[in-house]
């Protein structure tokens, strides 16, 4: 879809734009000075939890993961909404309090924003950092031997699909919310301390789309183990539930030729491994001997797999 706009510019004709439309990336960077880049990122979505505050939180961590994702640190974010006649004010003020008080927790604040009138609720951020950019980490560059590591358990996707079809325990809701609103700021600053060869959050395209895009554009293959993954509680009940987002297909349509799976990983992880996640921790490629580094400094990384020599696809062992 990007495609057309690639051809309206040449990139030559802008060459402090660091990170653009070249090769997909979590967030937009822009060199302003010799050690100094704007990050610029958004993103927005329907509500995926019934409580407004939490809604607000989530979409505002989500939104600024993307300028972790880079190595960066979040300046400041503009609101972006769409909200209903028929809801009350207050639902909205609350959103909009509840996606505030994560940025300020972030070291940011909101300095402004746009709504318009919209049938479903939507809330999210238009979002600005900062870098070194000597420090910039982008999707690209894990090395065979480099070590994978994920911030946050997985299965945030089937534990809301169960809110929505009210099957979900609240204690379950409720760990799946925490986990969705802790920024990912810690991990990319553990991140830049170990010297990660490459990062990305995991998002909508799933554990296995954002890997392949990792893969893909650093020209190697990455070796998952699914018995070292973390679930959040009550996911794999609720897969086994059949409580799969409309995502889950499309990311398996979309991404199926690159993926492998070795006999003993069951149909359920397989699944659960294609379902989009929301506001998800980050996948970071780190030199094995900086392993303990990234980890004393993100004690809730899992080790999950490991880069090996390959041109961008991904193996799933049991």
């Amino acid at each position: 879809m990007l495609q057309p706009l690639r051809e309206t510019f040449d990139p030559t004709q802008y060459p402090n734009l660091l990170v653009g439309l070249e090769k997909a990336d979590d967030a937009a960077v822009y060199q302003i000075n010799d050690h100094q880049a704007i990050i610029s990122t958004t993103d927005f979505f329907p509500p995926v939890v019934d409580d407004p505050y939490n809604f607000g939180a989530i979409a505002a961590a989500n939104a600024m993961s993307d300028i972790y994702a880079m190595g960066g640190q979040v300046l400041f974010a503009i609101n972006l909404v769409a909200f209903p006649d028929h809801l009350a004010g207050d639902v909205l003020r609350d959103v909009l309090r509840g996606g505030a008080e994560k940025v300020a927790e972030a070291g940011g604040v909101i300095a402004g924003g746009h709504s318009v009138n919209d049938k479903e609720p939507k809330y999210g951020l238009a979002v600005t950092g900062i870098i070194d950019p000597a420090l910039v980490k982008r999707k690209g560059g894990a090395l065979p031997g480099d070590v994978l590591l994920l911030t946050k358990p997985l299965g945030v996707g089937v534990v809301t699909t169960a809110l929505k079809q009210q099957i979900a325990d609240p204690a379950h809701v409720a760990t799946a919310v925490a986990s969705m609103s802790t920024l990912n700021r810690q991990a990319s600053q553990a991140a830049l301390r170990a010297h990660a060869h490459a990062m990305t959050d995991v998002t909508g395209f799933g554990l296995l789309g954002h890997a392949h895009e990792m893969a893909s554009q650093g020209g190697v293959d990455f070796r998952f183990f699914a018995e070292r993954l973390a679930w959040l509680p009550g996911a794999l009940a609720y897969g086994e539930a059949g409580a799969f987002p409309g995502g889950r297909g499309n990311n398996e349509v979309f991404f199926h030729p690159h993926v492998a799976f070795a006999d003993g990983v069951t149909p359920l992880i397989r699944d659960m491994l294609w379902t989009p996640e929301t506001s998800g921790g980050l996948l970071v490629a780190v030199p094995p001997e900086q392993v303990e580094t990234f980890r004393e400094g993100c004690e809730t990384a899992v080790i999950i797999g490991e880069v090996i020599p390959g041109s961008g696809h991904i193996h799933v062992a049991d």
